[in-house]
């Protein structure tokens, strides 16, 4: 097992953390299984969000009873102090704990910061002087933010997306946080699904020095894969970097992540599938893509308003009408 120490926050951590979004698809037996599968195998790193549905629950459930061997990381999508405050109560309850480790606003638009009129970091100031909260930190999508947090110097860690597609100015993050003792913790190490074999991430990410990747799991053999790599940390042989680079070639740049934050479209097209489907077309077993559900969903995209909702909250940038267009015109070959 490689053990990492998360910024200066003076808490080690196996290097390798559990992604809780997707055990809300899974029922609460399914959960707790996987849930203390994943200790038992050497993770002891789990980040949740307030915004996961029952995935705090599942994680207050699978844990009761070991809070000394888990560091929990959750988050909130408040955006005024009263709002974190309810939110913070909600997250202890449910979690079934007095204090959480490292506590995130979850992918603002600003970096909320002491004295400012949302209320939002004093409010987590207060609940770190009472003994709820270890840590305050903060997750985002976008450069500008991400910069402007750690030149704050206010913040424990940094949730930012980082995998192998990942370009210089993610590096520049990661490599800003070491200097700032900041923890930086990897979402979307697979590329939001895009990337196929776990063990080839996870090779790369172990040559990331002050990177804890959180894995997204939801089934056994994926959680198998992933615990493999705690037991030993897998060898970036030259067959590896083969995989790295052709992926690289055919994903590096101008391609949706799926991160949602498009949403909702006011046409009701489901964006953060549809603006990449090509991709999962070629990446995943097709059929399940070409259903009669997936063909309506698709076709909606004949009602695009071309409002520029999507491409203006979309926090890499994207031409997002062009990608579903595009999309739908390459989708139609495949019927």
């Amino acid at each position: 097992m490689e053990k990492i120490l998360l910024g200066n926050t003076g808490i080690q951590i196996e290097k390798n953390g559990f992604g809780c979004l997707p055990i809300q698809r899974v029922t609460k037996t399914e959960a707790a299984y996987l849930l203390r599968k994943a200790l038992d195998g050497g993770i002891t790193y789990f980040d949740t969000a307030r915004a996961y549905s029952d995935s705090e629950e599942k994680l207050g459930l699978a844990f009761a009873g070991l809070r000394d061997r888990v560091v929990i990381a959750t988050k909130t999508a408040a955006q005024t102090g009263p709002e974190l405050k309810k939110d913070l109560e909600t997250s202890l309850r449910t979690l079934g704990v007095d204090c959480i480790d490292v506590y995130q606003f979850h992918n603002p638009a600003f970096c909320p910061r002491p004295g400012g009129a949302d209320g939002l970091y004093d409010a987590a100031l207060e609940a770190q002087a009472q003994g709820k909260i270890r840590h305050i930190a903060i997750t985002n999508h976008r450069l500008s933010v991400a910069h402007e947090a750690i030149d704050s110097g206010l913040y424990a860690l940094l949730q930012f997306p980082y995998s192998y597609l990942s370009g210089p100015q993610e590096k520049e993050l990661v490599d800003q946080c070491a200097a700032n003792g900041m923890g930086f913790v990897a979402m979307k190490a697979m590329a939001g699904g895009l990337l196929a074999n776990g063990t080839i991430a996870a090779a790369w990410m172990a040559r990331q020095p002050n990177v804890v990747p959180i894995w997204g799991v939801q089934h056994e053999w994926e959680l198998d894969q992933f615990l493999a790599c705690v037991a030993e940390t897998p060898a970036l042989t030259p067959e590896y970097q083969t995989v790295i680079e052709k992926d690289r070639a055919e994903l590096t740049g101008d391609f949706c992540r799926g991160c949602g934050y498009c949403m909702p479209c006011p046409a009701g097209i489901e964006i953060n599938n549809c603006a990449r489907m090509s991709l999962m077309l070629r990446r995943a077993p097709a059929a399940g893509w070409l259903s009669e559900t997936w063909q309506a969903k698709m076709k909606k995209i004949e009602n695009c308003l071309h409002c520029g909702q999507c491409a203006s909250r979309c926090p890499y940038g994207l031409d997002t009408p062009r990608l579903l267009q595009d999309n739908y015109k390459d989708y139609l070959t495949y019927l």
